[in-house]
């Protein structure tokens, strides 16, 4: 990742509110790109975006909601950037079984009005669209997923998140390649870090029981997920876009940035090591009301070989840094500083055994 490249860009972010679009805008405006928000009010409170003070930190910030395609559009316009990243999503699971059709209208018809704002709007050259690792269909083998693999999801929100996929294919090939936009879409893991405080999140959920003197109740001990501190993810999103814009069609089409095979751990290992890292945590089991995936691991070799992208900081790692994130958000201190202070921390790290 190539700091100088990101020196004086126009950024346009959608979801900059959220837990992954906070700390994207940080790290984009540290580079000295010139960041372009546009999102609903942040989904949580407390939330990484306010306590950060990320407004600040960035050159606009519209409140908007990527189902109004019309306002979507007018903001894209008016920010006149060369590079998008599209991460405003409705993002949990059990929530999409509480809300399908508003979790399909927002990451389907999102998707849409984004791309289509992208059409009327001169100047980009590179679109990063954010889905998900849930967007396989996932057939619980033991194998890691890779690009080529079959897109489907069993819950609203996986499914949402493969018809995102497919919307943004077919635009590609459609409407953008010709016109010399390059897309690509990019498939992260089960993201980690401070500043995370969504409901129905292992961390989150973990911290809020601590915080408050209760045990943490989870779903799904043996559960396999593919952890990874947030900044990997969005280190990864970052070389992408780099390439779209410098190299064009070679970057194109879908992308995985997922964890090395070790960090994918079951939910109970996650919590055993957190437990022992803090005293006094304690935790307990109930069954899950709604089906989720029990195994689940991305192949990231495309992204290693093409991109030159390795992860940084293993599990033990993340899961310290977010530990320590809140402890020093529980303390009063500057969570800018902090947070861009972990930001040139992984910058300066190799990659973890």
């Amino acid at each position: 990742m190539n700091r100088q490249f990101w020196q004086g860009k126009k950024v346009f972010i959608t979801g900059h509110t959220g837990f992954k679009g906070s700390w994207l805008a940080l790290w984009l405006a540290d580079m000295g790109a010139e960041v372009h928000g546009y999102a609903m009010l942040p989904p949580t409170s407390p939330a990484l975006n306010s306590v950060a003070a990320v407004p600040s930190h960035i050159a606009d910030s519209v409140v908007g909601d990527v189902r109004e395609g019309q306002q979507l559009a007018a903001a894209l316009l008016k920010a006149s950037p060369e590079i998008v990243f599209h991460l405003a999503a409705q993002a949990l699971v059990r929530e999409s079984y509480a809300a399908p059709a508003e979790t399909y209208a927002t990451n389907v018809m999102g998707t849409v009005n984004l791309l289509e704002a992208v059409r009327q709007c001169p100047g980009v050259k590179a679109v990063v669209n954010v889905t998900t690792d849930k967007c396989y269909e996932n057939r619980e083998w033991l194998w890691s997923y890779r690009e080529h693999d079959a897109l489907g999801g069993y819950d609203p929100y996986s499914s949402s998140k493969a018809c995102s996929e497919l919307v943004t294919a077919a635009y590609r090939n459609s409407f953008l390649r010709g016109h010399g936009v390059q897309v690509a879409t990019a498939r992260a893991g089960n993201v980690i870090g401070g500043g995370d405080w969504a409901k129905d999140r292992l961390l989150p959920d973990f911290l809020r029981a601590l915080d408050a003197g209760h045990e943490l109740v989870i779903r799904s001990p043996r559960a396999t997920r593919p952890w990874q501190h947030v900044l990997e993810p969005l280190s990864g999103y970052l070389c992408l876009a780099e390439q779209l814009f410098l190299h064009g069609e070679s970057a194109a089409g879908a992308w995985n940035f997922g964890p090395a095979d070790a960090d994918t751990r079951p939910v109970g290992w996650i919590v055993e090591y957190l437990c022992s890292r803090i005293a006094g945590s304690a935790w307990r089991c109930e069954d899950a009301s709604v089906h989720e995936a029990t195994s689940l691991k991305l192949d990231s070799a495309k992204a290693r070989a093409h991109l030159n992208w390795v992860p940084r900081w293993n599990i033990a790692t993340a899961l310290d840094m977010t530990i320590e994130w809140h402890k020093a958000w529980k303390r009063g201190e500057d969570m800018k500083a902090y947070s861009l202070s972990q930001i040139h921390q992984y910058e300066a790290s190799s990659a973890q055994p």
